[in-house]
């Protein structure tokens, strides 16, 4: 006959077997996919052995608290590792077998040195197979914008480093103002990798608005670092479209995501003090022009200036020399006129001699006639040589007359030009418009040009030329309403 054997005795001769087997503790190499903590301090995990993705083993195994209480802060401070799930353990364990429960591990120790190994090992890993994958230095290569004002954090809203991100922003002795958006997520722990990678995706869809993105985590262990050696988490970030910044707030050594990160910086300070001190260059940069376009304007004026008034000097100085050269010319003429008409009257006159002595002794009425139709020639021709000179005189003072309106305007209209070259330098000096009267309403730091983008109730800031006022609209209305 068969021999039978109750499900209870087949279970005593395994546990009997086990222990026949293994006398004492053995060393084991497992991952650790499950881990729980109970009220009372003991330490629950599943271990498993992998190939691949494939499970190819796995057990059940428990820290009791007296030796959990002291082995999880050992191995936490020697591997720099949080003790989690994840993660692969080099343990020391005694194999049990309970007939109701079936076989389990009891843990009696642990080697951190493996565990460093293994980590070290997977980091490597990890970074060669980014470089491999060729997206090692993608997000190194995005082009960071040169004035990145609107910034999508990813951090926890009660973290102190975020808090310090936030005040050193916001009370900038130079009064910059940034946009910021905190895209909350999980910064330490098992569910720090997925958290982040959700808050990237939502900051995906808003791609077209950021200029770059910032992860920043302040204090807290060395262990919680593990996290951020994620081959998930760093892929992201790898391919993100925007540039990230990552301040996670360790000074020794470098996470993988600080490694492909566009840019990294040690604390969110400093993440703070980079934005800010690339916000100063820009606006040095902005003076610099702007010194330099009214340096040049200035110039330009006074060139112009110059210009005009050796214009001015050189036609002053031909209209007086065609004026001088008109005059002689017309002075030369009435000279030369009178000249002609004395020499004329004087042979007139000795003709008139000749004649009145060879006519002595003719009748005195026909000398008188005569006489006096000599007297009426010479009338006659001093009337036709003075009215010469005067029109002479007329045309001259027409020619002087033209000159000197015909200047008189291009000067008008050169120093009007002038003028107005001066006013348009002057108005469109921001500073000045605000002492016209103007000012500018800013609502989160953004220029309002139409009702239509605000709302009742929200808060707005006016700025004024001597300072700024902050008010609340507590009524909207479009004109012609």
């Amino acid at each position: 006959m068969v021999q039978q054997l109750t499900l209870s005795e087949l279970n005593e001769q395994i546990k009997g077997a086990l222990l026949d087997a293994f006398p004492g503790a053995v060393w084991v190499v497992a991952e650790v996919s499950e881990l729980k903590e109970n009220r009372s301090g003991h330490c629950y995990l599943e271990l498993v052995e992998k190939q691949g993705s494939d499970i190819v083993a796995r057990s059940r195994a428990t820290i009791w608290s007296y030796s959990y209480r002291m082995l999880k802060p050992y191995f936490e401070t020697t591997t720099g590792q949080l003790f989690t799930q994840g993660i692969k353990v080099l343990v020391q364990a005694t194999v049990e077998f309970h007939p109701a429960y079936g076989m389990s591990l009891n843990i009696k120790d642990i080697d951190p040195t493996y565990t460093v190994g293994d980590m070290a090992l997977q980091r490597k890993e990890i970074i060669e197979r980014l470089q491999k994958e060729g997206v090692f230095e993608m997000n190194k290569e995005l082009d960071l914008p040169l004035v990145p004002q609107k910034i999508a954090v990813i951090s926890s809203a009660t973290a102190a480093g975020y808090q310090d991100f936030m005040n050193q922003l916001e009370s900038n002795e130079y009064g910059f103002v940034f946009y910021t958006k905190l895209f909350e997520a999980y910064m330490q722990g098992a569910e720090a990798v997925p958290s982040i990678i959700h808050a990237l995706e939502r900051i995906f869809q808003y791609e077209d608005f950021f200029d770059a993105v910032v992860i920043i985590r302040g204090g807290g262990a060395t262990a919680d670092l593990s996290s951020f050696d994620s081959y998930d988490l760093a892929i992201n970030i790898t391919q993100f479209p925007l540039p990230v910044i990552t301040g996670i707030g360790h000074e020794k050594d470098d996470t993988i995501i600080d490694l492909v990160a566009h840019t990294r910086l040690k604390t969110p300070t400093a993440v703070a003090e980079f934005l800010l001190n690339g916000m100063e260059r820009f606006y040095s940069h902005l003076l610099e022009i702007e010194n330099g376009v009214v340096n040049y304007t200035r110039d330009v004026l006074d060139t112009q200036k110059s210009r005009l008034e050796r214009m001015v000097e050189n036609l002053s100085y031909s209209v007086s020399a065609f004026i001088q050269q008109k005059q002689r010319g017309i002075t030369k003429a009435g000279n030369q006129l009178q000249r002609n008409v004395s020499t004329y009257s004087y042979k007139k006159q000795d003709e008139l001699g000749k004649v009145k002595h060879r006519i002595d002794s003719e009748l005195s009425v026909w000398f008188v006639e005569t006489k006096n139709h000599i007297n009426r020639q010479r009338r006659v021709l001093k009337r036709v040589a003075g009215e010469a000179i005067l029109k002479k005189k007329g045309e001259l003072q027409h020619v002087q007359d033209l000159l000197i309106s015909e200047t008189q305007k291009q000067l008008f209209k050169e120093r009007e030009r002038i003028k107005l070259n001066e006013n348009t330098v002057r108005l469109l000096n921001p500073e000045n418009v605000l002492k016209r009267g103007f000012t500018l309403t800013l609502k989160e730091g953004k220029i309002i040009k139409s009702v239509n983008d605000l709302q009742a109730g929200e808060e707005l800031t006016t700025r004024f030329a001597d300072g700024q006022v902050e008010s609340k609209i507590t009524k909207k209305s479009k004109n012609g309403n």
